[in-house]
């Protein structure tokens, strides 16, 4: 999942950065209302979290502008602000939760999820389809009840795949999902992956979750979804 961080006091951004890098997540940060814009209407942004206190504009005007640009990805607002009429206009600005300074990282970190996981259509933080179980909150994969042991981005593919049942998600899609843009992105390591996804999901071949659409992407089939 990528999430952009909008955030000007540099010590909390980079500390937010690494939480949620650590968590598997690819995370793009700034501090100023300008490139905040910017970043949200170019990049493949599936979750924001917003400061309203920016030093060239308020974050309310941020993501009005993206809503106003049919941006749809849901934002969180993250502010010292506590009125009810700050929450207010927030909300009515187009963000989706609101979360007030000194707050708790795991706090922050479950309603990010609850948002990502309700943006995508699902109401709980286990999706389901079929006999493959994968559980959000502790990132574990099982398949008729067995655990399945997976490197990171092995769990973030099916993550991202899962979250998304029943689409077609294409390479380039799932490339600017999992990995950072500064990093050499080679299509073929997307192939190798959803190789090894599907063997460690179907090692005998019968449930045949993950569909390969040639020169289209992937998708995972809906199922029991």
């Amino acid at each position: 999942m990528r999430l952009l961080i909008v955030e000007d006091e540099a010590r909390l951004r980079e500390s937010l950065a690494e939480q949620f890098r650590t968590a598997g997540f690819v995370v793009d940060s700034t501090g100023e209302a300008e490139e905040a814009i910017f970043l949200g209407e170019e990049y493949p942004v599936d979750v924001a979290v917003v400061d309203l206190g920016l030093p060239d504009a308020s974050g309310m005007d941020v993501i009005r502008t993206w809503r106003e640009q049919r941006r749809g990805f849901p934002v969180l607002i993250l502010t010292a602000r506590g009125r009810w009429q700050d929450k207010v206009a927030g909300l009515e600005a187009g963000a989706d939760d609101y979360l007030v300074k000194p707050f708790q990282p795991e706090e922050l970190a479950a309603r990010v999820n609850a948002l990502l996981r309700r943006a995508a259509g699902w109401a709980t933080p286990v999706l389901e389809c079929g006999d493959v179980r994968l559980d959000t909150a502790a990132q574990r994969v099982t398949v008729g009840g067995r655990n399945v042991n997976l490197t990171a981005y092995e769990y973030r593919i099916i993550e991202h795949l899962m979250l998304h049942a029943g689409q077609v998600v294409s390479k380039t899609e799932l490339s600017e999902h999992l990995y950072p843009d500064d990093d050499d992105r080679d299509s073929n390591v997307i192939e190798v992956l959803i190789g090894r996804v599907r063997r460690k999901l179907d090692p005998d071949g019968t449930r045949q979750p993950l569909e390969t659409l040639r020169g289209r992407g992937y998708r995972f089939s809906t199922g029991d979804c």
